[in-house]
């Protein structure tokens, strides 16, 4: 094993946009276990296999909890994450998960998706409208990736319209790297605003997530942080998915067609792009609970290991030339909304809103291209979320 001063270190290597990095690409040969340094600058464990993390994500003895919070390894710097470590038993962390998922799964469920579905389509064509009214050139990530994500989010959760911009704001302060005092007045104003629509809609009959966790006699606090965790995850990992798969069957015409002329074929292009779409990385930070000793090495209690929801996806053990974008890939079993009971429970609503907007975007905008060459796009730098920068168009 290296020596401390020689861990490879994650986060250095500028992002290739629609690739896995050389770096990466070397720890996953190495083994299914690396041991790295973070970009925060601590020491972890790296999960760059689909075998190994589909394990993982069953083992119990992994969680978000940690002994002593203050002094845990970090994947980032920011005050956002230290939330997900709430508690110091690792006993009461699956609890707190678990009640989490309880209280969260019946609002999306399979039947109320369905149910949001023409909310998504009446949405995206709305954001469509104003987007081709303004005409080419255009920005896809602002004019339209990121006010989809937001308004259907807002919507479900129950974000009055003019307070959108101001809640949209305040998100933006909370993904920001190595500012830790503006993050932190960040949070604060966040759970503030959060916490004010809660005591609003307490006594309300609206539809909605805060009304509904509200009516369910949870505190103002716990409402607040649940609503701030799906507002965090759900528009920023959408976003960043929707930005790449967009470039994909944008220089992808062929299939990009077939996907159009089929909507079953288009549910496989989605799957495909949510295989593909991530190659930047998608990290979730767990720690072990107990010494756990898996394909020659040993994690200790305590330590971070590194749970990545992108390399996996493209581990030749798992997939038939990952590196090429293949809708008609079959069986396509991506970890991109992780597993088992750490599973995205906005699975199906993510996947309802990537189709929609492929679907009605290549169809409105038949001859919709790339207004820069992909080489030319870059990642957002100093995020804790991923995404474009922008993503100029012309039609």
């Amino acid at each position: 094993m290296a020596s401390p001063h020689e861990l490879p270190a994650l986060g250095l290597e500028p992002p290739d946009l629609l690739k896995v990095s050389p770096l990466l690409r070397e720890l996953q040969e190495q083994g299914p276990i690396c041991r790295v340094r973070t970009p925060a600058g601590d020491e972890g464990w790296l999960v760059t296999r689909h075998a190994a993390l589909k394990q993982l994500l069953h083992d119990e003895r992994f969680g978000h909890s940690h002994p002593d919070p203050a002094n845990a390894a970090q994947y980032v710097r920011n005050p956002f994450l230290d939330l997900m470590i709430t508690d110091t038993d690792a006993e009461a962390g699956r609890r707190t998960h678990a009640e989490s998922r309880r209280l969260l799964a019946p609002m999306f469920s399979a039947r109320r998706v369905r149910e949001m579905e023409p909310k998504v389509v009446a949405v995206v064509d709305d954001v469509l409208d104003r987007f081709i009214a303004q005409g080419p050139p255009a920005d896809l990530h602002d004019g339209l990736c990121v006010p989809v994500a937001l308004t259907v989010l807002h919507d479900i959760i129950g974000v009055p319209a003019h307070s959108r911009e101001q809640l949209a704001a305040l998100l933006s302060r909370m993904a920001v790297l190595d500012d830790r005092e503006s993050v932190e007045h960040g949070q604060r104003d966040l759970f503030a605003f959060v916490a004010g629509l809660v005591d609003r809609k307490r006594a309300g009959s609206d539809d909605d997530i805060i009304t509904r966790l509200a009516a369910g006699g949870l505190s103002d606090e716990r409402v607040a942080t649940l609503a701030v965790s799906l507002l965090f995850a759900g528009v920023d990992s959408v976003v960043s998915i929707m930005d790449h798969g967009l470039v994909l069957l944008a220089t992808h015409p062929e299939q990009l067609a077939a996907a159009l002329a089929d909507p079953a074929v288009m549910t496989h292009a989605v799957e495909e792009v949510l295989r593909a779409a991530k190659a930047g990385g998608s990290i979730l930070p767990r720690y072990a609970t107990e010494d756990v000793t898996m394909d020659g090495v040993t994690i200790r209690s305590g330590e971070l290991v590194l749970f990545d929801f992108s390399l996996p996806n493209f581990d030749e053990r798992a997939f038939d030339a990952p590196e090429r974008f293949d809708i008609t890939r079959a069986p396509n079993p991506h970890l991109t909304f992780a597993h088992g009971i750490w599973h995205c429970i906005g699975a199906p609503l993510a996947r309802i809103e990537l189709q929609t907007v492929f679907t009605q975007l290549f169809t409105r905008l038949p001859g919709l291209c790339l207004a820069r060459p992909v080489d030319e796009l870059r990642e957002k730098d100093g995020r804790l979320s991923g995404g474009l920068t922008d993503l100029p168009v012309v039609w």
